[in-house]
C-alpha cells in the first residue's frame, strides 16, 4: 500500500561495496496490477526510502507527453561517504517501460550501487534536505520582526494607558480615604475598587478552570523544553525524534500540571481534590484518545495502513498509567501543601454583589471573542510555515524562529488577557477569571480557522478521508494551543489583579 516504512528484504548493501546491476524481483503483472500502476503514475505517486537515516525519494514512473504510463524498472543509487561516514544518498530512476493493458506481463526490476568519496561534512549532511530559500525568505524575517514591534507597541501602550489609568485611580481612592464614611458613600463610586470583595470569590465551574489551567501551563513548560531539545539536539534530521520528544516530555512534565492545578484548587478552597486531579491529568489525553479512536475507526474501514497499531496505543496506556499519572499525582498532591493556602489581599464578602449591565463590547463574551485576536496576528506567518511543513512534505528546521514566535505570543496574550480584565473590573464585573483564561484561549480557534483556509486553498487534498485526518490532528494542535494561552492569559491575568488590589485599602 505504500503507507508504512517497512524493511526491505530485497536490496542488500555493504559499505564501500559496489554492485553492478543485479536483479531484485521480477512479477507477472495482472490487468488489476496495470491499473492500480497506472492509477498511482498518473497522479504522481512517489516511495520513500531511508538509508542510514537519511530520506530518499522517487517517482514510482511518468507519463511522457503523448500520454504514454511508463513504470521504472532500475534504482542507481549513488552513496557517498566521508571516511567511514555517509554524508548523502543519490537515487536515479531509470529504464522507464511502458504498461500496456496486457495481462500478465512480467517486469524485471533492477539496482545498482557505487560508492564515491567526498569532502562533505557528515554533521552537515542534512542540510541539502533543508528548503533555506523557503523557510529564510524575506517575508519570514519580516514577520518576526513585525511581531517584535508589535509587542514593542502593545506592552509600551499597556503599560502607558494601565499606569496612567491606576495612577489616577489611586489617588482618587486614596484622597476619599481621608473623608468619613458618611462622605465617601455620598461620592458616586464608580470602577474596579468597588469588586475587591468578590474579585477574589471563587470561579464557577472550579474543577474545571483548574484542570485547564494545571495543562495549559504543563504544555508551556513543556513547548519550551520541546523546542530547546530539538534546537539542541537537532532532532529534526532523524524521523519520528521530535514526537518521541513530545511524547515522552509530556509525562515526563505531568508533574508541573499537578502542581500547578493542585496548588490553585486548595487556594480556591476545593474540596474534591482527588477528582480535580483525575479530570486533570486525562484532560487532554482523553480528548487526543477520542480524536484518535475516530481517525482510526475510518483508517480500519478504508483498509488503510495510516491506523496507529495496536502496540503503540498499548504503549502509550502503559506510559499514562505508570509515568503520567503518578507524576500528575505528586505534583498535586506537593502543590497542595507548598502553595495551597489562600492569601487574598481583601476579605471576599459573604452576599455576592450584583453584576450591572454593559454594552455589549465589555461584556465577558466579546472580551473571550475578540482577545485571541492580536495573538493569533502575532503567529500568522508562522502556522503557514508550520502548516506546510505538516501537510506539504517539507523539512521544519527554523526552531529558533518557532522559539521566538512562541515568546512573542506569550507575551502578547498576556497583555491582552491584562487589558480584557482590567476593562471587565473597571465595568464592575468580577467575573474575570474565565473571561481572562477564555480571551486568550480563543486564539486556538482563529488558528483553526485559519486551517480551514489553508485546507482550501493551500493543500490538494480532496475527499473526506483525508478531510477526516486533517482536522482531526489540527483540531488536537488547537486544543492544546488554547489550553497553553489561557493559561498564560489567566496567570498573567491573576498576577495583575493581585498586584492592584493589593496597593488599595480594602475594608
Amino acid at each position: 500500500m505504500g503507507n508504512e516504512l517497512v524493511k526491505s528484504n530485497l536490496h542488500h548493501f555493504k559499505f564501500l561495496e559496489d554492485i553492478p546491476r543485479t536483479s531484485y524481483c521480477e512479477q507477472a503483472l495482472s490487468k488489476n496490477d496495470i491499473e492500480k500502476l497506472q492509477y498511482a503514475i498518473s497522479n504522481n505517486y512517489w516511495f520513500e526510502f531511508f538509508m542510514d537515516d537519511l530520506p530518499i525519494w522517487g517517482f514510482i514512473g511518468k507519463v511522457s507527453d503523448s500520454g504514454e504510463v511508463s513504470i521504472f524498472t532500475h534504482q542507481k543509487f549513488v552513496v557517498g561517504h566521508n571516511g567511514d561516514r555517509i554524508v548523502y544518498v543519490h537515487l536515479n530512476m531509470m529504464d522507464p517501460k511502458p504498461l500496456s493493458s496486457s495481462e500478465d506481463e512480467k517486469m524485471t526490476y533492477t539496482y545498482e550501487v557505487s560508492f564515491e568519496a567526498s569532502d562533505k561534512s557528515f554533521h552537515r549532511r542534512f542540510e541539502q534536505y533543508l528548503d533555506f530559500n523557503f523557510f529564510q525568505h524575506k517575508i519570514h524575517w519580516f514577520s518576526v520582526f513585525n511581531s517584535f514591534m508589535m509587542v514593542i507597541f502593545l506592552v509600551g501602550l499597556v503599560s502607558m494607558i494601565l499606569l496612567r489609568t491606576l495612577k489616577k485611580d489611586y489617588a482618587r481612592y486614596a484622597k476619599e480615604d481621608e473623608l468619613d464614611s458618611l462622605e465617601r458613600d455620598m461620592n458616586d463610586e464608580y470602577g474596579w475598587k468597588l469588586v475587591h470583595g468578590d474579585v477574589f470569590r471563587p470561579p464557577r465551574h472550579l474543577m474545571w478552570l483548574s484542570a485547564v489551567y494545571g495543562v495549559g501551563i504543563q504544555f508551556c513548560v513543556q513547548a519550551v523544553v520541546v523546542v530547546l531539545a530539538v534546537i539542541g539536539g537537532s532532532l529534526f534530521m532523524e524521523s519520528g525524534a521530535v514526537l518521541n520528544t513530545v511524547i515522552i516530555s509530556g509525562a515526563l512534565i505531568s508533574f508541573v500540571g499537578g502542581y500547578f492545578s493542585g496548588s490553585f484548587y486548595s487556594q480556591s478552597d476545593g474540596k474534591n481534590w482527588i477528582k480535580t486531579m483525575i479530570f486533570s491529568t486525562a484532560l487532554f489525553p482523553g480528548v487526543s484518545f477520542a480524536i484518535l479512536f475516530v481517525l482510526n475507526t475510518i483508517a480500519w474501514v478504508h483498509n488503510s495502513m495510516v491506523a496507529i497499531p495496536f502496540l503503540y496505543i498499548v504503549m502509550l496506556v502503559v506510559l499514562f498509567f505508570f509515568v503520567t499519572f503518578p507524576l500528575s499525582l505528586a505534583g498535586t498532591i506537593v502543590g497542595r501543601n507548598w502553595n495551597g493556602v489562600p492569601n487574598y489581599p481583601c476579605r471576599i464578602k459573604r452576599i455576592p454583589s450584583p453584576v450591572p449591565y454593559k454594552t455589549w463590547y465589555l461584556t465577558p463574551t466579546a472580551v473571550s471573542l475578540l482577545g485571541g485576536l492580536l495573538p493569533f496576528g502575532s503567529i500568522f506567518i508562522e502556522m503557514y510555515f508550520l502548516f506546510t511543513s505538516m501537510w506539504n512534505y517539507k523539512v521544519y528546521y527554523v526552531y529558533g524562529f518557532m522559539l521566538l514566535v512562541f515568546l512573542i505570543m506569550l507575551i502578547v496574550t498576556s497583555c491582552v488577557s491584562v487589558v480584557g480584565t482590567y476593562f471587565l473590573l473597571n465595568a464592575e464585573n468580577y467575573h474575570w477569571h474565565w473571561t481572562s483564561f477564555l480571551s486568550s484561549a480563543s486564539t486556538g480557534i482563529y488558528v483553526f480557522l485559519y486551517s480551514i483556509h489553508f485546507y482550501l486553498f493551500k493543500t490538494k487534498m480532496t475527499g473526506w478521508y483525508q478531510a477526516s485526518f486533517y482536522y482531526g490532528y489540527t483540531l488536537i494542535f488547537c486544543f492544546a494551543l488554547s489550553l497553553m494561552c489561557g493559561a498564560v492569559g489567566y496567570l498573567s491575568s491573576g498576577i495583575f489583579v493581585r498586584a492592584i488590589y493589593r496597593n488599595i485599602k480594602c475594608d
